[in-house]
Formats: C-alpha cells, structure tokens, sequence
C-alpha cells in the first residue's frame, strides 16, 4: 500500500519560512520523480515544485521561484520543501505527489499517487 505522508505545515508571519516533509512508503521511491502543489481556499489545486528521480531536475512554479525549494532524500524516500519569505497568498493546503515517471512533471496528470496535505497558514 503506497502511502505519502506530509508534516512540517503550520502558522507563520509573512516572510518567515517553513519546511515541508513528505515521506513515501509502499512504492520505490528512488525512481519516480515527486512534487508538491497546493490548493487555496475557493480555488483549484495548482503546481508548486517538481524534482526528477535524482534530483538532478527540477521546476518550480514563478509565483514560488526564488523563495522555495524542492529537494529529496532517496535514502530515506523523503522530499522536502523549504518555503523561505512567506507571503499570504501562500496560504493553503500542500500536498505532496509521486509521479508516474521519473522525470520532473508539472502536471497534476502526471502523478499517480497523493498525500493527505499539510496545511501551511502565513499571517500578517
């Protein structure tokens, strides 16, 4: 049984940082590629961060580049985000995903697996 499980969410003021965990069981990790998106209250679900297989890749959306970072540990089958200069439009629900290749994928077609979410809450 393939199981994603998020923590790391929580409240935090504009421009702090969080990072968010998700750790995989149940599938091999080390050839899927993972991501994360998010979904805002009222609003659809939408890409955040990507990394391929080995990390070698990645892609982030532009309303998150240069503030946040998707990274992996393949010998612990985690993935991380570190969320840096949090603002309040970064509120929402993260959910973390494996893909169904191992390449760094964008759509939300292109994962097979999801996790229950994390909720992150930026406060002024």
């Amino acid at each position: 049984q393939v199981q994603l499980v998020e923590s790391g969410g929580g409240l935090v003021q504009a421009g702090g940082s969080l990072r968010l965990s998700c750790v995989a069981s149940g599938l091999p990790f080390v050839i899927y590629a993972m991501g994360w998106f998010r979904q805002a209250p009222g609003k659809e679900r939408e890409f955040v961060a990507s990394i391929s297989w080995s990390g070698a890749n990645t892609d982030h959306a532009d309303s998150v580049k240069g503030r946040f970072t998707i990274s992996r540990d393949n010998a612990n089958n985690m993935v991380y985000l570190q969320m840096n200069s949090l603002k309040l439009e970064d509120t929402a629900i993260y959910y973390c995903a494996s893909a169904r290749t191992g390449r760094s994928a964008t759509g939300q077609n292109e994962y097979r697996y999801w996790g229950q979410g994390t909720q992150v809450t930026v406060s002024s």
